[in-house]
C-alpha cells in the first residue's frame, strides 16, 4: 500500500468554526460534490487546486485539514 495524504474534513469543525456547512460549500461553488464525498470518505485523490479553494474558505493552512497517513511499506526501514 502507498502512502497518501487523507483530509480529515472529520474536521468539519473548523467549517463550523467559520460559520460555514457542506451545503454552503456546494451552493457557493467552493469545491464541487464529487470531491466533497471524497473528503468524507476518505476516498480516491483531492486536487491541489481542492485543497486550495478550500484553505481560502477557511482561511487556514492545508496542514489544518490533511493528516499524513504512511503506507504499509513506510513501516520501518528498509534493508533493500
Amino acid at each position: 500500500m502507498c502512502s497518501l495524504c487523507r483530509l480529515s474534513i472529520v474536521n468539519f469543525s473548523n467549517l463550523k468554526a467559520k460559520g460555514m456547512s457542506t451545503y454552503t460549500i456546494r451552493r457557493d461553488h467552493i469545491i464541487g460534490v464529487a470531491a466533497l464525498e471524497k473528503m468524507r470518505k476518505s476516498e480516491g485523490h483531492i486536487d491541489t487546486r481542492t485543497i486550495e479553494r478550500i484553505c481560502a474558505a477557511l482561511h487556514c493552512q492545508p496542514g489544518d485539514i490533511m493528516e499524513y497517513i504512511p503506507g504499509d511499506e513506510e513501516a520501518g526501514p528498509s534493508n533493500e
